[in-house]
Order: C-alpha cells, then sequence, then structure tokens
C-alpha cells in the first residue's frame, strides 16, 4: 500500500461496453458514493466552499451516470437554491447513459468533454468536481488535469479520491467476491481502484505541481479522501 499502482487499466476505461453491463457497474459506483460517504463527503464539503444560499454553478468532470450531479440538483431543489451543472465525460456511452439519467432536471445539462484539455474559458465555473476522476491517469495527466480544472475554476476545484489503505483495500475485495461478483467491470476496477487510489500527500503534492496557490485535503467516512484547491 505504500506506492500507488502505475499503468494499470480500469475495465470501465476501455471504449465500447455492453450497455446492461455498463449501467450495472456504474449503478454500484453510485451505491458506494451514495452508502460508503462519497456523496456525502461531496455534498459538505460543497456547503463550506460555497455556502448556501447563493447560486452555484459547477462543471462534473467525469461524470459518469451523473450520480453526483443528480443528488447535487436534488438537495438544491429542496433548499430553493439555483445551481447549474455541466456534467461531462469523454465515454460516448456513459455520456448516453448519464443524459438519460438526467432527462427531466433542468439544471443539468450533459456534455463531452476531455479532462486534459476542457474546451472551457478561464474562470467559467464556481466549482470544479473531479469524483472519482483522477485515479484514472497516470501522474502526468493528473498534474495536467487538475491544472485544467484550476484554470476554469473561479472559486473550488473539489477532488473526491479514495484513500489508499489496506481497509479500503479489503472492504473492496469483500464487495468484489460478494455483492459486485456478477458483474466483472466492478468485480475487477473496485479493488483496483483502491491500488490506484492516494494518500493525503500525494494529492497535496499533485494540486501543488499543477499549480494550486491554496490546498486542503480532509479525510471522510468510508476512507475517502476530498481535497480543496
Amino acid at each position: 500500500m505504500r506506492r500507488r499502482l502505475e499503468h494499470a487499466t480500469e475495465l470501465l476505461d476501455a471504449p465500447v461496453h455492453d450497455r446492461s453491463e455498463l449501467e450495472q457497474s456504474l449503478d454500484q459506483v453510485a451505491e458506494v458514493n451514495r452508502l460508503l460517504g462519497g456523496t456525502r463527503a461531496i455534498m459538505r464539503t460543497l456547503d463550506r466552499v460555497v455556502p448556501p444560499p447563493v447560486d452555484l454553478e459547477i462543471l462534473d468532470v467525469g461524470t459518469g451516470s451523473a450520480d453526483i450531479p443528480i443528488v447535487i440538483a436534488r438537495r438544491a431543489r429542496d433548499r430553493k437554491r439555483t445551481v447549474r451543472i455541466t456534467a461531462t465525460d469523454i465515454h460516448p456511452q456513459m455520456l448516453d447513459i448519464a443524459n438519460s439519467r438526467t432527462r427531466g432536471i433542468a439544471s443539468i445539462r450533459v456534455e463531452a468533454a476531455n479532462a486534459l484539455d476542457l474546451d472551457y474559458p478561464d474562470a467559467s465555473f464556481d466549482v470544479v468536481l473531479l469524483s472519482l476522476t483522477l485515479h484514472h491517469f497516470e501522474h502526468a495527466d493528473q498534474v495536467r488535469a487538475l491544472r485544467e480544472a484550476l484554470r476554469v475554476a473561479r472559486g473550488a476545484v473539489v477532488v473526491n479520491e479514495l484513500e489508499r489503505c489496506i481497509p479500503n483495500y479489503m472492504g473492496a475485495r469483500l464487495l468484489a467476491a460478494t455483492r459486485w461478483r456478477s458483474n466483472r467491470l466492478t468485480r475487477h476496477d473496485g479493488p483496483l481502484s483502491v491500488l490506484r487510489g492516494f494518500r493525503a500527500p500525494e494529492l497535496r503534492r499533485i494540486a501543488l505541481e499543477a499549480g494550486a496557490a491554496r490546498v486542503a485535503v480532509q479525510r471522510f467516512f468510508f476512507y475517502r479522501l476530498v481535497m480543496v484547491c
């Protein structure tokens, strides 16, 4: 667990998937976010970074099924807070799934975007969010993705990632052998994602290398790291 696993590819990053298998895998990622603290960590961080009732414009990079934007939009609606969320991904099938999941939610628009070369002007968004996105890249591209996020953010960049540690890995192995057993993608990628996850000092170094002027990393249950820069 001392060293991050480099040069290992997650199955989810393949260019084409069986649609039903992909949807189930994305649903399992959303379930982990919901039940094991990932979504809660993001909501608490957003409330701290930009407290209600201030209007909020968010860019979500690597949105997957858009599970996080959907929760943000619903919570904002309940609080009568205005939010506008641009949910982006580079994978065509994930964009299609995100479009279908967000249909009818006026505050969310889904767009294709490359995390390494965002086609948005400088300072376009109050908050740029990368949730379980950064660990898919190798170091140089992690720095590049964060640099792009910092460029288009006029407020903060929020990174939500897995903490690389033995309990988190053993938990992922247990889920792979039980709840995720029927899905090839999640069964493979869940434990691997932890091995490709981070420790707090590593996230700080990446942010500083990307040019962040301020960096804070907070640990949330269950072994989630949230960095604000």
